[in-house]
């Protein structure tokens, strides 16, 4: 069983659901990437969605393009992004570790020589945004044959057919857009994110994390409700941004964000 797998099983056997912070790595350099995967460990997170910096980030808003410029200034790479993993890994040996990303980076490495490198590195799954299912055949192999967990993206307008497709190339969990939009897109509707959630769960196997659009611990306790994970990035990466100047703000900013989070959707779901 897979590092995401016996987190998902761990949490569920205890009636709790997923956090799930995305940051950006090198964003603003990979010092500070690395001490945040920290303290977003040490506040609540389950697992961590790590982006690896791409020039066209066709999926992200604004907020995550910046930070994919900021980190590109600074000349991280793919490489440079599963050595930091790999450095985590000395302190934190059960934090499931999500590379989410574009194709691009990893054609260029070579899919077998990527898996092997991620999962030496102590990468767990890997969300390629670009890489539909139909497409990303060889990919699959290489990873599974690496023990790395294949994630895909699931939009609000997908059918049920289209669902189950998914969900069939998929190992660790689907991550449901909650919007049609992207990253850090406003307006959530919750109401109509459970319905969605709930018909889903009803069509797979696997667990559904729900992210995009949420910003605060009022929007991810509600999520929690219903799916089996929350996943939030803009709004940490925004603070990345704001105060990187200030790391010690930035720290207690972020982790208290988290925390927040994490005690809201504890206490909504024990409510619900």
């Amino acid at each position: 069983m897979s590092r995401i797998a016996t987190r998902f099983a761990a949490l569920a056997a205890a009636g709790r659901q997923a956090l799930i912070p995305y940051i950006t790595a090198g964003d603003p350099d990979l010092a500070t990437t690395e001490a945040l995967l920290h303290t977003l460990v040490a506040n609540g997170a389950d697992v961590i969605e790590l982006g690896v910096p791409f020039s066209d980030p066709m999926a992200d808003g604004p907020v995550i393009q910046r930070a994919c410029e900021r980190a590109l200034a600074t000349g991280t790479s793919l490489h440079d992004v599963l050595a930091l993993v790999q450095r985590f890994r000395r302190q934190d040996a059960q934090t499931p570790v999500v590379l989410m990303g574009y194709l691009n980076p990893v054609e260029v490495m070579g899919y077998t020589a990527f898996a092997q490198a991620a999962a030496a590195a102590g990468v767990d799954g890997v969300l390629t945004v670009d890489l539909p299912p139909e497409e990303s055949h060889e990919l699959n192999l290489a990873l599974v044959e690496h023990g790395l967990d294949p994630i895909y993206l699931l939009a609000p307008t997908s059918r049920d057919e289209r669902i189950r497709k998914v969900a069939a190339a998929a190992r660790g969990y689907l991550y449901y857009v909650s919007l049609k939009g992207v990253t850090g897109s406003a307006a959530l509707d919750t109401a109509e994110v459970a319905r969605r959630v709930e018909h889903i769960k009803t069509l797979v196997d696997v667990p559904v994390g729900v992210g995009f659009g949420i910003r605060d611990a009022v929007t991810a306790a509600a999520v929690a409700r219903v799916a089996d994970a929350v996943v939030v990035g803009s709004a940490l990466v925004s603070r990345v941004e704001q105060l990187a100047a200030t790391p010690e703000r930035m720290h207690a900013e972020i982790g208290g964000l988290l925390a927040e989070m994490r005690r809201a959707m504890d206490v909504g779901v024990a409510t619900a």
